[in-house]
């Protein structure tokens, strides 16, 4: 495989030319990343081990929604909150609280329904909020209340 880019890598010029090579490296290293000059990237990996990275995935969510239920592990999960994401210190707790729960909640789409898009906007969202919280201008902006009508509201897909 002569363009390969790094050991965990092939071209898809090499997977074009040599799927088996290619798809007996994939089960061998457990994923291979497919490089692609006009398009992303992708992976090639044996579907049991992602069957068994969902059904992980899946579990890890089981788990921290069920801690959330019950307050002493709901306490453990927002203690580690500033660990995982430190710019959660200008939230407040109750925004601290919120988060995690979104987050888990996304968490649990992402394993059962197969939707990771979600994670990042929950993620995204509240940074953005801790961000304008930092700053006091913005956050002074940000609270200011407003009159009239800003025009139509667009909707992207």
């Amino acid at each position: 495989m002569s363009g390969t880019i790094n050991p965990d890598s092939v071209t898809f010029s090499d997977l074009s030319r040599n799927p088996r090579a290619v798809a007996e490296r994939a089960s061998r290293l457990g994923r291979v990343r497919v490089t692609h000059r006009d398009a992303h990237d992708f992976y090639l990996t044996a579907a049991d081990r992602e069957e068994r990275r969902d059904e992980t995935l899946a579990t890890a969510s089981r788990i921290f929604i069920a801690l959330m239920k019950h307050d002493p592990g709901a306490r453990e999960l927002l203690r580690a909150m500033p660990d995982v994401f430190p710019w959660v210190r200008h939230l407040s707790a109750e925004e601290v609280r919120a988060f995690t729960l979104e987050l888990v909640e996304a968490l649990s789409d992402a394993a059962e329904l197969d939707l990771d898009s979600s994670i990042n906007e929950v993620i995204a969202g509240w940074r953005a909020t801790a961000r304008i919280k930092a700053d006091p201008q913005q956050r002074e902006e940000a609270v200011r209340s407003t009159s009239g009508d800003f025009g139509p509201v667009e909707v992207h897909p």
